[in-house]
């Protein structure tokens, strides 16, 4: 009889493809996945610790799993601090913890775990690239990781103490993984992973390592994953313009102001980062930008948050992933003073979001007219729904021979105006 199990993920694209390719490996081995408020013999939970939120998000769900049947087993995994994972040690509904070092063994333990032998987790083995193939279970692209941790440091950021200390991964074994994906038939390679611009292995940088990627004779476009804005070099830029690379990134910004980068320890300036934009626009002026801001950092004055106003609506990003500062235990800006009240922190989010909105209709306006390949993940009463190679969702109406995980030639014609806005298309 099959067992069933169930997955949660919180947090980034780095957890939910570590998610997916555990769920691949468990269903290779006969596993039924079932969503994860169906009754399961599993419940892993991949939690996420970015924010106090996140912390508490990951607790909530665990305590759900834990509820729905007091036989099944639960395993919690991922990036909450070993203090957080201690509350779930003692916890009677949790079966197993396990960090981020091990992740990738939880086939192991759950399957040692229901042939009756006795698991110490502590001898589980350790690699953060050991990971299969995903499977189409989720998405029609493939997510390849090709880095983890991270050395930066930023004052507000718990990540490097709970991922680790940055570790790229062998160049031949992410060519592997590439090829094997579109073997698979996998259209699209997202390239993802904590730091992904500081990838260095045997004296390859990034760009050389997308380089590399993009000579592959294999068919398939790359997509980079959201990415850090300094050791982005000509050489990378002019990597821009290749057939194969998708022309949009999600490079983080955080703030406007100098003052407040550099309280963050972030290691540009807004003057570079600007620069850097221009020189990514030179290659396309339809390039597709997106970011991420905080808000309500310790001491953001009305002006630091007047500036990062400025340069959000100044570049225009068709996306901004808006969150407020959160104070993280161990973190240096945890022990700053002029902390921002929440008051103040929702309205800073709130306008952020508005011009976030605003900036997302003016590029889709921009848009209409041009052609753009859409990738098709779902067809429902007629219509194709799917992302171009500047990420922007689209839908078309479809006739006979278009199916999922195809790639349309789409001619766009409007937009919809909606919570979730889209372009409309139609087949070129």
């Amino acid at each position: 009889m099959k067992r069933t199990i169930a997955f949660k993920t919180l947090g980034c694209r780095l957890n939910q493809y570590e998610t997916e390719a555990l769920a691949s490996q468990f269903s290779h081995n006969q596993y039924e996945i079932v969503d994860f408020d169906a009754p399961a013999d599993v419940y892993i939970v991949n939690s996420c610790t970015v924010t106090n939120q996140s912390d508490q998000k990951t607790r909530t769900v665990v305590n759900h799993a834990g509820r729905k049947n007091h036989q099944s087993m639960v395993v919690v995994m991922g990036c909450m601090s070993p203090e957080q994972l201690k509350h779930f040690t003692e916890s009677k509904t949790v079966t197993y913890v396990i960090d981020n070092e091990k992740k990738s063994a939880v086939f192991q333990l759950v399957d040692a775990h229901f042939k009756g032998e006795l698991v110490d987790t502590s001898l589980l083995p350790e690699s953060r690239f050991d990971y299969e193939l995903t499977d189409p279970l989720f998405h029609t692209r493939s997510f390849i990781k090709i880095q983890d941790g991270c050395d930066n440091f930023c004052s507000y950021c718990i990540i490097p103490m709970v991922r680790g200390k940055a570790i790229s991964r062998p160049l031949e074994d992410i060519l592997d993984n590439i090829k094997k994906a579109v073997e698979n038939g996998y259209k699209e390679i997202v390239i993802t992973g904590v730091n992904i611009s500081r990838y260095y292995f045997n004296g390859l940088h990034f760009e050389d390592l997308v380089e590399k990627i993009l000579e592959l004779p294999e068919d398939f476009r790359l997509r980079i994953s959201s990415m850090e804005p300094d050791e982005l070099n000509d050489k990378f830029i002019a990597l821009l313009n290749h057939p194969k690379l998708c022309p949009h990134l999600h490079m983080c910004l955080q703030s406007g102001s100098d003052r407040i980068l550099l309280k963050m320890n972030r290691t540009y300036s807004i003057s570079s980062y600007l620069k850097l934009v221009d020189k990514i626009r030179s290659t396309n002026p339809l390039f597709n930008l997106t970011t991420d801001i905080m808000v309500g950092f310790p001491g953001e004055t009305g002006n630091d948050f007047e500036e990062t106003r400025f340069v959000a609506k100044a570049v225009g990003f068709s996306h901004v992933h808006t969150f407020k500062f959160s104070r993280r235990s161990e973190t240096r800006a945890d022990r700053m003073t002029e902390q921002v009240p929440e008051p103040i922190k929702n309205r800073r989010s709130e306008m952020i979001r508005q011009i976030s909105n605003e900036n997302k209709l003016e590029y889709y306006h921009k848009l209409i007219g041009h052609n753009q390949k859409i990738l098709v993940e779902k067809i429902n009463n007629n219509m194709a729904s799917g992302y171009g190679e500047l990420y922007v969702p689209v839908r078309f109406p479809v006739f006979e021979g278009i199916t999922e995980n195809m790639l349309v030639d789409v001619r766009l014609t409007g937009f919809q105006h909606s919570e979730e806005p889209f372009l409309i298309g139609k087949v070129i």
